[in-house]
């Protein structure tokens, strides 16, 4: 006879969003199971594959709380200087924290975020991960939801936490309506050593094809100065970039960045995405939420994709464990609402303001220029406009769970 496994709640989606919001909910008492169809094993090969994500400063104290940072702060780069540019030309923007006010946030290679999320659920006896696994049947009903696996295994909780990321069967079962659109752009990613020091900052260039971000990491073993690239071209474009030797991509590199880094050298394969929006009508449906990528995608214009999700995850946190404590039902209308309004507003706040700065960068022509360096000239010298939106980079604005501002549920 097959098992019937019970949880709090059952996560589908093992990924960084599934395993962090397990990690939030066995911290204050809420036991989950993580399904998910792919090998744990197969995210955290040794090698480094030049992916990094740039973790806020209002993440960053939420992964204090979960005792994640013990682990990544020694591997982690701080960003201590945003710099802003069109296309190199004059009327710069640079976000410098006041005194005191600790890093912007933190470069962490991708691998080593999985590690640690890893040994948070291996080690908290209210997590189970089950991976991999494949799902036969869902079904929610007025008392719950039920699935079944490959195995025959049961699984039951009051909720159904949809952590899928983009293309989630899950969300797209459920009748979510959502409005996607591709940017007709790829994004190249990829890691270099470079011959002068980053000093911490990160380079957001702004060319009409696109945005070009550079992302400081800690120095090699070696000695050698290294940082992340995420480089928007057109997808007519980006085959060609791809298929060029590495002489050859490098020039290009060099070229972008103004020889701000100089000389630099490719140290991980290059990868290429395309590029899209998508926003879910709602977050929520019958003892259903949506989390993360499985709700939006949004342009990595801004690095704000990782930790919108993480701002979910935050809120929904808080949302269970103060319903738990009231003894309510987690899969109850009432609390899940009360996600939707926290999460909603400002998940179209950031998918609007991102789509739009994509468009507006990506206007040709010197005289559209000239207005954008305009307005960066302009908020450069107007501290409380410097202040807002160095506040939204760092994940500080709104209406903060309390993850979000360092303290426990």
């Amino acid at each position: 006879m097959a098992d019937t496994l019970s949880s709090d709640v059952i996560i589908s989606g093992g990924g960084l969003i599934g395993q962090t919001l397990a990690i939030a909910l066995a911290r204050h008492g809420l036991s989950s199971i993580i399904v998910d169809p792919a090998n744990p094993i197969a995210s955290i090969a040794p090698q480094f594959d030049g992916r990094a994500t740039a973790i806020a400063s209002a993440s960053w104290r939420m992964f204090d709380v979960l005792g994640l940072t013990a682990r990544l702060a020694p591997l982690a780069c701080p960003i201590r200087q945003i710099w802003v540019s069109d296309s190199l030309k004059a009327g710069e923007l640079d976000f410098v924290p006041a005194e005191g006010d600790g890093a912007l946030g933190h470069m962490v290679e991708n691998r080593e975020l999985r590690l640690a999320l890893a040994e948070g659920v291996t080690s908290s006896p209210l997590i189970r991960l089950l991976a991999p696994a494949t799902v036969v049947a869902q079904e929610r009903g007025p008392h719950g939801v039920a699935m079944t696996l490959a195995d025959g295994t049961t699984l039951a909780a009051p909720l159904l936490a949809v952590c899928e990321g983009r293309r989630s069967p899950s969300r797209d079962a459920a009748g979510f309506t959502i409005a996607q659109w591709s940017y007709h752009h790829h994004a190249l990613i990829g890691a270099m050593a470079h011959e002068k020091p980053h000093n911490n900052i990160a380079y957001e260039i702004f060319y009409s094809e696109g945005p070009f971000a550079i992302l400081p990491l800690n120095d090699l073993a070696d000695g050698r100065h290294r940082s992340a690239f995420v480089w928007s071209v057109g997808e007519a474009r980006g085959p060609g970039l791809m298929k060029l030797g590495e002489r050859g991509f490098t020039a290009e590199l060099v070229k972008c960045m103004g020889g701000v880094l100089g000389d630099v050298e490719l140290i991980a394969p290059r990868q290429s995405w395309p590029l899209g929006f998508h926003r879910t009508a709602g977050l929520i449906a019958d003892r259903l939420v949506l989390v993360g990528d499985a709700a939006h995608g949004i342009h990595p214009i801004a690095g704000q994709g990782l930790n919108l999700g993480l701002r979910d995850v935050a809120a929904l946190s808080e949302v269970l464990v103060e319903g738990a404590r009231l003894g309510l039902d987690l899969g109850h209308p009432s609390l899940l609402a009360r996600y939707q309004r926290w999460r909603g507003l400002d998940n179209m706040l950031v998918a609007v303001a991102t789509d739009g700065l994509t468009r507006l960068f990506g206007m040709p022509g010197g005289t559209a220029s000239a207005i954008r360096r305009a307005g960066l000239s302009a908020v450069q010298r107007t501290p409380f406009l410097k202040r807002f939106f160095m506040d939204q980079a760092r994940g500080e604005a709104g209406d903060l769970p309390r993850l979000l501002a360092g303290m426990e549920v």
